[in-house]
């Protein structure tokens, strides 16, 4: 997969080069460019920001620069989103068709965010990573590009995909390693068993314990 980031701020995403995501990218499983919107102004002093039509607080990305990235990089196949907490919630689910896009391009706002014929013009999805508001889209960026990577083919392995929350509509197991006892508290016996049946009876009730206690939406759903 090919993804394409638009920001004004390309330093914020060194840490796409550790970890998992710099194996996927070293592999060639992953592809990650960063191009600086600012690059794009027509404006002799760099700007990329204006006020509002119609008044209100902060500043607003104009639509030229950010229209003239996009075109630089976009192709046929290409897939543009756009990070904003108005957008569709993020989801296990939503990830995972991501995952199956060739190229994806995000755009990244700032100040009071975008105009909105940018979202019209390239029929950008919003996408959201939850009910609150970032200072810019550079995190959920990230976010969202490390949730997907996760399902593309090879990047981590399947086993890890079907134990882990929300797979199965529920909040993953409390887990343990080594030692087996530490600061007084030891490992559920029955992790020790070697009874694999038990070990999954296990698994299933405290999941559902964690899920009702912590996330009982889920529950109801």
């Amino acid at each position: 997969m090919k993804i394409d980031i638009l920001t004004l701020f390309p330093e914020a995403f060194s840490v796409l080069d550790t970890s998992i995501l710099k194996r996927a990218k070293d592999s060639g499983k992953l592809e990650i460019n960063l191009a600086n919107i600012r690059d794009f102004t027509l404006d002799k002093h760099k700007k990329c920001d204006d006020t509002p039509f119609g008044g209100g607080a902060g500043m607003l990305m104009t639509p030229q620069p950010i229209y003239d990235a996009v075109k630089s990089v976009k192709k046929r196949n290409s897939k543009v989103i756009f990070a904003s907490p108005s957008g569709t919630p993020l989801t296990p689910a939503l990830a995972k068709e991501l995952a199956k896009e060739k190229h994806l391009i995000f755009i990244c706002g700032h100040y009071e965010g975008i105009d909105e014929r940018i979202i019209d013009l390239f029929n950008a999805q919003e996408i959201s990573i939850g009910d609150y508001v970032l200072t810019g889209g550079e995190l959920p960026t990230m976010v969202i590009i490390d949730c997907l990577a996760r399902f593309i083919p090879g990047v981590i392995t399947e086993e890890s995909l079907d134990e882990e929350s929300f797979s199965n509509g529920l909040l993953e197991y409390p887990q343990y390693t080594r030692p087996q006892k530490f600061k007084g508290l030891e490992v559920p016996e029955v992790l020790l068993s070697g009874n694999h049946a038990e070990i999954k009876k296990w698994r299933k009730q405290k999941s559902l314990e964690k899920t009702q206690k912590v996330r009982p939406d889920l529950i109801n759903k």
